[in-house]
């Protein structure tokens, strides 16, 4: 009784599990500006969730770009931008960056969660997830794919919670994917998922490789595949039905899309930011490598299929350290009490974690996480600034093209426009409705053919004049140093009408 705390300390003390929310919650915060500038995408998805909000009303058909007006638009995200910019209009761009650290601080207690069911030792699970944030923390953006972490990191939960037996809790599958289908594309991720799972679960069951103590319950088939099968299906009530499918696997179909977009790309592990990546992987070979007791099928299924994923396309890393973390977690923990069992010293630490896990389970509140999100909240109404730089949640101007796009606002140009496709979101924020873009970060919608067209007309090689032409454009806002700009300088049909340090606006004479 005495290593127990007091009933109001229980409701005043945090557990591990909240801990691991509050340091995730707070280190997003501080990392607000780089979430925002480090891609390009933000400003078209609260655009799109304004227009949703002003109107009612969902957009089937493009009205943001005047290259591909009117053509059927596929609104694969279009509750995430709803959330974003709801966030924009309460608290502005802070508000964007409390919903990013609610989301990524949600998804990585899940991580957590799991890890501590597949481990004996806190520590372990302690590690796991610290590993985890590492090597997906390099794609922690202000985008709707961050809200994919937290459904996969639930999905996961479920899917483990039905193969304990708890097969009356199939409804959390279709209840996810419900919700999943309408905030990112990528929710095929979880059909993926509970397939290779399931996979995984029968392969052990054909080779009578479960032990008594962890047999399928009699009735798990019947409401494993009921789960898969209501997720399919309510996953067709979004505002695009079966087209929702169609748009998410077509894109991943198309090389050249593919294999021009950075975040499908392959992991450079000359990188250090993909080193915690690559530890993550070693440290998982190794364990399993070593690991003497059975090691579950799905759990290991479902951690190779993402390692495979995560190799091919490093926008799937965050997706693998979600999945695999309970395969880490189950057997460093193997690994670690067996030498404690050998090492005195070892020993008396892990009878101290398991004071501390007796301590830890009979804590109840959540007091802690509360007042941390207050306190972001009054920090910043009162224009308190997390990041060290002290700049704030603002689009950089080194980044973006900010002077820009206040000098156009001033002198407003005429006819259509050509703009870089990093900038096309955030050009879409500042001017749209009066301005249409010649193309932004939403590739799956533009396609391979104006993709096309768009790198020849970058590039200045040949034939990009007719391409302009073509699409009547008149002006051009642009990175100071591409090549194209050169081009458009030399060209005596071209004048040069405004420039800085970071872009440059060009027309025609």
């Amino acid at each position: 009784m005495k290593d127990q705390p007091s009933k109001l300390l229980r409701h005043l003390l945090p557990t591990f599990a909240n801990l691991v929310w509050m340091l995730v919650f707070f280190i997003v915060l501080i990392s607000g500006p780089r979430l925002m500038n480090a891609d390009g995408d933000l400003g078209r998805h609260l655009t799109i969730g304004r227009y949703i909000l002003e109107y009612a009303e969902i957009p089937l058909r493009d009205m943001f770009s005047h290259t591909m007006a009117g053509q059927p638009l596929t609104p694969h995200e279009w509750l995430a931008q709803v959330i974003f910019a709801l966030a924009d209009k309460i608290m502005g761009l802070n508000g964007v960056i409390l919903v990013c650290a609610l989301t990524i601080a949600t998804a990585f207690r899940f991580v957590f969660v799991q890890a501590r069911m597949a481990s004996r030792t806190l520590g372990v699970a302690l590690l796991v997830v610290m590993l985890a944030m590492l090597a997906s923390s390099m794609h922690w953006l202000s985008r709707p794919h961050l809200f994919t972490f937290l459904m996969l990191a639930a999905w996961m939960t479920a899917l483990q919670q039905l193969r304990r037996g708890k097969v009356k809790q199939w409804w959390v599958l279709p209840a996810l994917m419900l919700v999943w289908a309408n905030l990112h594309g990528a929710f095929i991720a979880g059909f993926a998922t509970w397939l290779i799972y399931g996979v995984g679960i029968l392969w052990d069951s054909l080779n009578r490789n479960i032990p008594e103590d962890k047999a399928l319950h009699p009735r798990f088939w019947r409401y494993y595949l009921l789960g898969g099968a209501a997720a399919f299906l309510v996953s067709l009530i979004n505002p695009s039905g079966l087209g929702l499918w169609k748009t998410s696997l077509g894109y991943i179909g198309n090389d050249y899309l593919v294999g021009h977009t950075v975040e499908y790309m392959s992991p450079n592990f000359h990188n250090v930011n993909f080193w915690p990546f690559l530890i993550f992987i070693a440290l998982l070979i190794l364990l399993v490598g070593l690991s003497k007791k059975r090691i579950e099928s799905g759990l290991l299924f479902t951690a190779a299929a993402w390692l495979v994923m995560g190799l091919y396309s490093a926008r799937n890393i965050p997706l693998f350290v979600i999945a695999a973390g309970p395969l880490l977690a189950q057997d460093l923990d193997e690994l670690i009490l067996g030498v404690a069992s050998r090492v005195k010293s070892l020993a008396r630490l892990t009878d101290m974690d398991a004071r501390i896990q007796k301590v830890d389970a009979s804590l109840k509140g959540y007091f802690w996480p509360v007042i941390s999100l207050v306190f972001a909240l009054i920090c910043f109404l009162t224009g308190v600034r997390f990041d060290a730089g002290k700049t704030g949640n603002v689009f950089d101007a080194q980044v973006f093209p900010v002077e820009a796009v206040n000098w156009l606002q001033e002198h407003p140009q005429q006819g259509e426009m050509f703009n870089s496709f990093t900038w096309g979101g955030y050009l879409l924020y500042r001017l749209w409705p009066e301005k249409q873009v010649f193309i932004d970060g939403q590739t799956d919608f533009y396609g391979e053919a104006l993709s096309r067209e768009y790198a020849q007309v970058m590039n200045a090689a040949e034939g990009w004049q007719s391409i302009l032409n073509n699409y009547h454009v008149e002006w051009a806002i642009l990175p100071s140093r591409d090549a194209i700009v050169q081009a458009l300088k030399s060209d005596p049909e071209w004048e040069r009408v405004y420039s800085d340090a970071t872009a440059v606006i060009l027309r025609r004479k």
